[in-house]
Protein backbone atom coordinates (compact mmCIF):
# COMPACT_ATOMS: atom_id res chain seq x y z
CA UNK A 1 0.00 0.00 0.00
CA UNK A 2 1.62 3.32 -0.89
CA UNK A 3 1.65 6.04 1.19
CA UNK A 4 0.87 10.01 -0.86
CA UNK A 5 2.33 13.00 0.40
CA UNK A 6 0.26 15.18 -0.57
CA UNK A 7 -2.49 13.99 1.41
CA UNK A 8 -6.42 13.24 0.61
CA UNK A 9 -7.31 16.57 1.51
CA UNK A 10 -4.81 17.57 -1.25
CA UNK A 11 -7.38 16.32 -3.74
CA UNK A 12 -10.78 17.49 -2.25
CA UNK A 13 -11.85 21.19 -0.65
CA UNK A 14 -13.00 21.06 2.88
CA UNK A 15 -16.28 23.37 4.18
CA UNK A 16 -17.16 24.10 7.31
CA UNK A 17 -17.41 22.25 10.16
CA UNK A 18 -20.26 19.07 9.75
CA UNK A 19 -20.05 17.68 12.72
CA UNK A 20 -19.05 19.40 16.37
CA UNK A 21 -18.35 17.33 19.50
CA UNK A 22 -18.04 19.42 22.41
CA UNK A 23 -17.13 17.35 26.11
CA UNK A 24 -18.35 14.14 24.80
CA UNK A 25 -18.86 11.22 27.87
CA UNK A 26 -20.44 8.07 28.22
CA UNK A 27 -20.31 5.57 31.53
CA UNK A 28 -21.43 2.80 31.49
CA UNK A 29 -23.02 1.93 35.50
CA UNK A 30 -22.37 -1.16 37.42
CA UNK A 31 -25.18 -2.30 38.84
CA UNK A 32 -25.10 -4.84 41.89
CA UNK A 33 -27.11 -6.10 44.83
CA UNK A 34 -30.87 -7.28 44.78
CA UNK A 35 -32.11 -3.49 44.55
CA UNK A 36 -29.09 -3.35 41.50
CA UNK A 37 -27.84 -0.43 43.08
CA UNK A 38 -25.02 1.43 40.85
CA UNK A 39 -21.93 1.23 42.26
CA UNK A 40 -19.45 2.33 40.01
CA UNK A 41 -19.49 3.21 36.19
CA UNK A 42 -17.06 2.41 33.31
CA UNK A 43 -15.96 5.77 32.25
CA UNK A 44 -15.67 4.16 28.55
CA UNK A 45 -15.66 8.30 27.07
CA UNK A 46 -14.51 10.99 28.99
CA UNK A 47 -14.82 14.36 28.05
CA UNK A 48 -14.41 14.54 23.93
CA UNK A 49 -14.07 17.83 22.03
CA UNK A 50 -12.96 18.03 18.51
CA UNK A 51 -14.79 19.05 15.42
CA UNK A 52 -15.04 17.53 11.46
CA UNK A 53 -15.22 19.32 8.33
CA UNK A 54 -16.68 18.46 5.07
CA UNK A 55 -15.22 16.43 3.27
CA UNK A 56 -12.54 15.38 5.49
CA UNK A 57 -11.34 11.94 7.00
CA UNK A 58 -10.71 12.38 11.15
CA UNK A 59 -9.35 8.80 12.18
CA UNK A 60 -9.70 8.01 15.66
CA UNK A 61 -6.56 5.72 16.85
CA UNK A 62 -5.29 4.07 20.23
CA UNK A 63 -5.39 0.43 22.25
CA UNK A 64 -7.89 -1.50 22.37
CA UNK A 65 -10.61 -0.15 25.03
CA UNK A 66 -9.54 2.96 25.07
CA UNK A 67 -13.36 4.60 23.74
CA UNK A 68 -12.98 4.31 20.24
CA UNK A 69 -15.89 1.99 18.90
CA UNK A 70 -18.10 3.86 21.60
CA UNK A 71 -17.37 7.01 20.18
CA UNK A 72 -17.95 5.56 17.01
CA UNK A 73 -22.17 4.61 18.56
CA UNK A 74 -22.35 8.09 20.37
CA UNK A 75 -21.91 9.72 16.95
CA UNK A 76 -24.31 7.42 15.25
CA UNK A 77 -26.86 7.36 18.22
CA UNK A 78 -26.92 4.14 18.46
CA UNK A 79 -26.32 4.59 21.63
CA UNK A 80 -26.95 7.52 24.12
CA UNK A 81 -24.57 9.70 25.78
CA UNK A 82 -24.00 10.68 29.51
CA UNK A 83 -22.95 14.16 28.67
CA UNK A 84 -21.53 16.61 26.23
CA UNK A 85 -22.98 17.68 23.00
CA UNK A 86 -22.76 16.06 19.62
CA UNK A 87 -23.78 18.98 16.59
CA UNK A 88 -24.27 17.34 12.70
CA UNK A 89 -24.76 20.12 10.28
CA UNK A 90 -25.51 22.46 13.14
CA UNK A 91 -28.20 20.81 14.81
CA UNK A 92 -27.84 19.38 18.51
CA UNK A 93 -28.41 15.50 18.35
CA UNK A 94 -27.17 14.56 22.05
CA UNK A 95 -30.52 13.35 22.83
CA UNK A 96 -32.85 13.42 19.87
CA UNK A 97 -35.37 10.77 20.32
CA UNK A 98 -35.58 7.65 18.01
CA UNK A 99 -38.66 8.81 16.26
CA UNK A 100 -36.73 12.54 15.78
CA UNK A 101 -33.58 10.98 14.87
CA UNK A 102 -35.11 8.54 12.02
CA UNK A 103 -35.45 11.15 9.32
CA UNK A 104 -31.30 12.09 10.33
CA UNK A 105 -30.21 8.48 9.87
CA UNK A 106 -30.10 9.80 6.11
CA UNK A 107 -27.53 12.13 6.95
CA UNK A 108 -25.27 9.88 9.41
CA UNK A 109 -24.48 6.35 8.57
CA UNK A 110 -22.13 3.13 9.91
CA UNK A 111 -19.75 1.01 8.38
CA UNK A 112 -19.54 -1.98 11.15
CA UNK A 113 -15.81 -4.11 11.68
CA UNK A 114 -17.49 -7.55 11.25
CA UNK A 115 -18.82 -8.17 7.64
CA UNK A 116 -19.74 -11.31 8.82
CA UNK A 117 -22.20 -10.85 11.86
CA UNK A 118 -23.15 -6.88 10.09
CA UNK A 119 -24.99 -8.71 7.71
CA UNK A 120 -28.20 -11.11 8.10
CA UNK A 121 -28.09 -13.96 6.97
CA UNK A 122 -31.64 -14.80 6.41
CA UNK A 123 -31.97 -11.88 3.31
CA UNK A 124 -30.75 -11.57 0.28
CA UNK A 125 -28.18 -8.96 -0.90
CA UNK A 126 -31.27 -7.20 -2.63
CA UNK A 127 -32.98 -6.56 0.49
CA UNK A 128 -29.97 -5.77 2.63
CA UNK A 129 -28.83 -3.46 0.62
CA UNK A 130 -32.64 -1.81 -0.66
CA UNK A 131 -33.26 -2.34 3.49
CA UNK A 132 -32.39 1.74 3.80
CA UNK A 133 -34.76 2.95 0.79
CA UNK A 134 -37.88 1.23 2.33
CA UNK A 135 -36.96 2.20 5.87
CA UNK A 136 -36.68 5.68 4.98
CA UNK A 137 -39.89 5.45 2.56
CA UNK A 138 -37.42 6.89 -0.38
CA UNK A 139 -38.57 6.54 -4.14
CA UNK A 140 -36.65 5.77 -6.54
CA UNK A 141 -36.15 6.58 -10.46
CA UNK A 142 -36.23 3.03 -11.65
CA UNK A 143 -37.25 1.07 -8.58
CA UNK A 144 -35.67 -0.22 -5.51
CA UNK A 145 -33.65 -3.02 -7.62
CA UNK A 146 -32.39 -0.87 -10.05
CA UNK A 147 -31.01 1.42 -7.42
CA UNK A 148 -29.39 -1.66 -5.48
CA UNK A 149 -27.79 -2.94 -8.68
CA UNK A 150 -26.49 0.70 -9.01
CA UNK A 151 -24.80 0.37 -5.68
CA UNK A 152 -23.66 -2.71 -6.46
CA UNK A 153 -21.57 -2.01 -9.15
CA UNK A 154 -20.41 1.09 -7.96
CA UNK A 155 -18.87 -1.03 -5.27
CA UNK A 156 -17.04 -3.54 -7.28
CA UNK A 157 -19.69 -5.94 -6.99
CA UNK A 158 -21.68 -7.69 -10.04
CA UNK A 159 -25.21 -6.25 -10.17
CA UNK A 160 -26.15 -9.90 -10.74
CA UNK A 161 -25.49 -10.95 -7.07
CA UNK A 162 -28.91 -8.90 -6.34
CA UNK A 163 -30.67 -12.65 -5.42
CA UNK A 164 -27.54 -14.10 -3.58
CA UNK A 165 -27.00 -14.15 0.04
CA UNK A 166 -24.09 -13.59 2.57
CA UNK A 167 -22.68 -16.78 2.82
CA UNK A 168 -21.78 -16.91 -0.62
CA UNK A 169 -19.67 -13.81 -0.50
CA UNK A 170 -15.90 -13.70 1.13
CA UNK A 171 -15.18 -11.25 3.60
CA UNK A 172 -13.75 -8.26 1.44
CA UNK A 173 -17.26 -8.23 -0.88
CA UNK A 174 -19.61 -9.18 2.25
CA UNK A 175 -17.52 -5.51 3.32
CA UNK A 176 -18.21 -4.61 -0.05
CA UNK A 177 -22.29 -4.73 0.81
CA UNK A 178 -22.28 -3.11 3.96
CA UNK A 179 -20.83 -0.54 1.94
CA UNK A 180 -22.88 -0.17 -0.49
CA UNK A 181 -25.89 -0.35 2.38
CA UNK A 182 -24.36 2.40 4.06
CA UNK A 183 -24.04 4.67 1.01
CA UNK A 184 -27.23 3.78 -0.24
CA UNK A 185 -29.24 7.39 1.11
CA UNK A 186 -26.04 8.99 0.54
CA UNK A 187 -25.20 10.24 4.24
CA UNK A 188 -23.05 13.33 4.50
CA UNK A 189 -21.14 11.69 7.49
CA UNK A 190 -19.89 8.12 7.77
CA UNK A 191 -18.40 6.67 10.66
CA UNK A 192 -16.43 3.35 9.79
CA UNK A 193 -15.63 1.42 12.54
CA UNK A 194 -12.67 -0.33 11.57
CA UNK A 195 -13.60 -1.37 8.43
CA UNK A 196 -10.38 -3.52 7.07
CA UNK A 197 -9.21 -4.90 10.33
CA UNK A 198 -11.32 -7.85 9.93
CA UNK A 199 -10.12 -9.07 6.16
CA UNK A 200 -7.42 -10.39 4.73
CA UNK A 201 -4.32 -8.08 3.78
CA UNK A 202 -4.42 -8.58 0.11
CA UNK A 203 -8.27 -7.35 0.76
CA UNK A 204 -7.32 -4.47 3.24
CA UNK A 205 -5.82 -1.84 0.47
CA UNK A 206 -8.82 -2.40 -2.13
CA UNK A 207 -11.54 -1.38 0.24
CA UNK A 208 -9.53 1.37 1.70
CA UNK A 209 -9.40 2.52 -1.79
CA UNK A 210 -12.60 1.96 -2.80
CA UNK A 211 -13.44 4.45 0.05
CA UNK A 212 -11.40 6.79 -1.25
CA UNK A 213 -12.85 6.63 -4.26
CA UNK A 214 -16.71 6.70 -3.07
CA UNK A 215 -15.19 9.95 -1.08
CA UNK A 216 -13.97 12.21 -3.79
CA UNK A 217 -17.00 10.88 -6.14
CA UNK A 218 -19.77 11.73 -3.52
CA UNK A 219 -18.27 14.37 -0.80
CA UNK A 220 -17.98 12.26 1.77
CA UNK A 221 -17.39 12.97 5.11
CA UNK A 222 -15.26 10.25 7.56
CA UNK A 223 -15.08 9.38 11.45
CA UNK A 224 -12.47 6.17 10.47
CA UNK A 225 -11.82 3.98 13.65
CA UNK A 226 -8.52 2.06 13.39
CA UNK A 227 -6.14 0.49 15.31
CA UNK A 228 -3.80 0.17 11.90
CA UNK A 229 -1.32 3.45 12.24
CA UNK A 230 -0.21 2.40 8.54
CA UNK A 231 -3.82 2.64 7.08
CA UNK A 232 -4.48 5.22 9.21
CA UNK A 233 -1.65 7.20 7.49
CA UNK A 234 -2.98 6.33 4.20
CA UNK A 235 -6.40 8.00 4.41
CA UNK A 236 -6.66 10.48 6.89
CA UNK A 237 -6.59 14.39 6.94
CA UNK A 238 -5.81 14.44 10.26
CA UNK A 239 -5.47 12.04 13.15
CA UNK A 240 -6.74 12.04 17.22
CA UNK A 241 -5.10 9.56 19.13
CA UNK A 242 -7.76 7.92 22.18
CA UNK A 243 -6.29 6.65 25.61
CA UNK A 244 -8.79 5.99 28.22
CA UNK A 245 -11.43 7.84 27.02
CA UNK A 246 -10.01 10.88 26.03
CA UNK A 247 -8.05 12.70 23.54
CA UNK A 248 -4.04 12.59 24.18
CA UNK A 249 -3.26 14.12 21.22
CA UNK A 250 -4.90 15.84 17.51
CA UNK A 251 -3.36 16.76 14.46
CA UNK A 252 -3.23 16.76 10.51
CA UNK A 253 -1.83 13.78 9.20
CA UNK A 254 1.94 14.66 8.57
CA UNK A 255 2.74 16.78 11.41
CA UNK A 256 1.32 13.77 14.07
CA UNK A 257 3.39 11.11 12.52
CA UNK A 258 6.70 13.17 11.43
CA UNK A 259 6.11 15.49 14.76
CA UNK A 260 4.36 13.96 17.36
CA UNK A 261 4.23 15.51 20.77
CA UNK A 262 2.26 13.10 23.31
CA UNK A 263 4.51 10.50 24.74
CA UNK A 264 2.16 8.06 24.23
CA UNK A 265 1.89 8.72 19.84
CA UNK A 266 4.96 8.40 20.23
CA UNK A 267 5.26 5.39 21.57
CA UNK A 268 2.52 3.98 19.40
CA UNK A 269 4.30 5.14 16.39
CA UNK A 270 7.83 3.40 17.39
CA UNK A 271 5.51 -0.01 16.98
CA UNK A 272 4.51 0.46 13.15
CA UNK A 273 6.49 -2.32 11.43
CA UNK A 274 9.11 -0.83 8.56
CA UNK A 275 9.86 -3.27 5.84
CA UNK A 276 12.88 -1.43 5.56
CA UNK A 277 15.83 -3.37 7.33
CA UNK A 278 18.05 -0.14 7.39
CA UNK A 279 15.59 2.61 8.46
CA UNK A 280 14.33 -0.11 11.39
CA UNK A 281 17.89 -0.35 13.10
CA UNK A 282 18.24 3.26 13.53
CA UNK A 283 14.63 3.86 15.58
CA UNK A 284 14.35 3.40 18.73
CA UNK A 285 11.38 1.20 20.01
CA UNK A 286 9.41 1.83 22.97
CA UNK A 287 8.26 -0.64 25.15
CA UNK A 288 5.40 0.66 27.79
CA UNK A 289 5.54 -0.50 31.10
CA UNK A 290 2.71 -2.17 32.55
CA UNK A 291 -1.30 -2.95 31.42
CA UNK A 292 -3.54 0.22 30.84
CA UNK A 293 -5.29 1.27 34.10
CA UNK A 294 -9.06 0.39 34.22
CA UNK A 295 -11.80 2.44 33.02
CA UNK A 296 -13.58 1.94 35.98
CA UNK A 297 -11.23 3.55 38.66
CA UNK A 298 -8.61 5.81 36.08
CA UNK A 299 -6.03 7.40 37.23
CA UNK A 300 -5.70 10.84 38.85
CA UNK A 301 -4.16 13.38 36.69
CA UNK A 302 -2.61 12.59 33.42
CA UNK A 303 -4.39 8.88 32.41
CA UNK A 304 -0.83 8.22 30.93
CA UNK A 305 0.99 8.51 33.67
CA UNK A 306 1.43 5.45 35.34
CA UNK A 307 2.73 4.04 32.27
CA UNK A 308 4.65 7.16 30.80
CA UNK A 309 8.39 7.81 30.79
CA UNK A 310 8.81 11.25 31.51
CA UNK A 311 6.10 11.58 34.42
CA UNK A 312 6.48 13.90 37.09
CA UNK A 313 4.62 14.37 40.03
CA UNK A 314 2.79 17.55 38.62
CA UNK A 315 1.44 14.58 35.78
CA UNK A 316 -0.01 12.64 38.85
CA UNK A 317 -2.15 14.59 40.14
CA UNK A 318 -2.84 17.96 38.13
CA UNK A 319 -5.11 16.22 34.63
CA UNK A 320 -3.26 18.50 31.30
CA UNK A 321 -5.28 20.21 28.99
CA UNK A 322 -5.86 19.45 25.41
CA UNK A 323 -3.97 22.75 24.26
CA UNK A 324 -2.26 23.82 21.09
CA UNK A 325 1.02 23.41 20.77
CA UNK A 326 1.26 24.08 16.89
CA UNK A 327 -0.45 25.31 14.20
CA UNK A 328 -3.11 22.61 14.08
CA UNK A 329 -1.28 20.59 16.71
CA UNK A 330 -2.65 19.68 19.82
CA UNK A 331 -1.19 17.55 22.93
CA UNK A 332 -2.34 17.01 26.66
CA UNK A 333 0.62 16.68 27.60
CA UNK A 334 3.01 18.52 31.03
CA UNK A 335 6.31 17.45 29.18
CA UNK A 336 5.70 17.53 25.47
CA UNK A 337 7.89 16.14 23.13
CA UNK A 338 8.82 17.72 19.88
CA UNK A 339 7.66 21.18 20.78
CA UNK A 340 8.57 24.50 20.07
Amino acid sequence: MSTQTDGPAAERRLGEDLLVVDGLQKHFPIRRGLLQRQVGAVQAVDGLTFSVRRGETLSLVGESGCGKTTTGRLLTRLIEPTGGRIQLDGRDISHLSTSDMRPLRRDVQMIFQDPYSSLNPRHTVGTIVGAPFRLQKVQTENGVKKAVQDLLELVGLNPEHYNRYPHEFSGGQRQRIGIARTLALRPKLIVADEPVSALDVSIQAQVVNLLEDLQNEFDLTYVMIAHDLSVVRHVSDRVAVMYLGKIMEIADRTSLYERPMHPYTVALLSAVPIPDTSRRERRERIRLQGDVPSPINPPSGCRFHTRCWKAQEVCKTTEPALVELAPGHQAACHFPENAA
